[in-house]
């Protein structure tokens, strides 16, 4: 990993809610995770519990790889590294506890779009303490669906919310956000190269109409000293039951 916490980038990720990080993971731990990605789907994937995927449109392509920290040593062990949990520590204020391993597969295409939302309506923490370690494996382009952030609107709190209907990503915000497009903060990103954002940092991202894919792995973490927040579970168990994940 070629990054270490410093005061810079933790006062850029207080104020902004999401911090950009180059060479993140090395070409060669990038070849690494896609192919135990590529052997894991192969493999494994069919006979897992169904809530270990979710599927584009077309029912037969992965979207979303789910609970790989459960499913997968090679995956555990990544987001259990010593140098990672070291840089994640003082961004969620204490101990980093590892709550998942997951993919955004975005394939060529088919890779459906994501609404403008807070990953907190999901995570549902007290204190958000929590980040999102959103690392490109494939390169992410203008074109190919892109992740973009609101900078500071993590200090803004918890937006109403509404459920999105689209599978994956069932909760969504009531009303997306007024900010223009270009005054957004857009993750174009090589391989190895990773965002990563806060909780309650304002995001969403366009479908995928290129040829090339646009695979991302994310590493989610809190602090140990978090608690869940019954409204923000009851909410998104809400949204769950409309949009289911499957």
């Amino acid at each position: 990993m070629n990054c270490q916490p410093s005061a810079s980038l933790e006062a850029d990720y207080e104020r902004d809610g999401v911090v950009l990080i180059r060479q993140f993971l090395s070409q060669a731990e990038v070849s690494a995770v896609r192919a135990e990605l590529e052997r894991y789907i192969r493999d494994d994937l069919a006979s897992l519990p169904v809530n270990a995927r979710t599927l584009e449109k077309d029912e037969k392509t992965v979207r979303n790889l789910w609970r790989l920290e459960e499913h997968n040593k090679f995956f555990r062990d990544l987001g259990e590294r010593a140098d990672i949990r070291a840089f994640v520590a003082p961004l969620v204020h204490g101990d980093p506890v590892l709550c998942g391993v997951e993919t955004f597969n975005k394939p060529a295409r088919l890779g459906s779009g994501v609404p403008c939302h807070q990953d907190n309506a999901y995570f549902c923490q007290t204190p958000p303490d929590m980040l999102t370690v959103w690392i490109a494996i494939d390169a992410v382009t203008e074109a190919n669906g892109p992740v973009f952030f609101v900078k500071g609107s993590h200090r803004q709190g918890m937006q109403p919310t509404a459920p999105s209907g689209v599978r994956g990503n069932s909760i969504g915000m009531a009303t997306p956000t007024r900010v223009p497009l270009d005054e957004q903060f857009c993750g174009l990103l090589q391989p190895g190269d990773a965002t990563v954002h806060h909780c309650e940092t304002i995001h969403h991202s366009a479908p995928n109409t290129t040829g090339h894919s646009r695979l991302g792995l994310l590493l989610v973490y809190r602090g140990s000293h978090t608690q869940t927040d019954p409204a923000l579970k009851e909410a998104y168990a809400a949204a769950l039951a409309a949009t289911p994940p499957a």
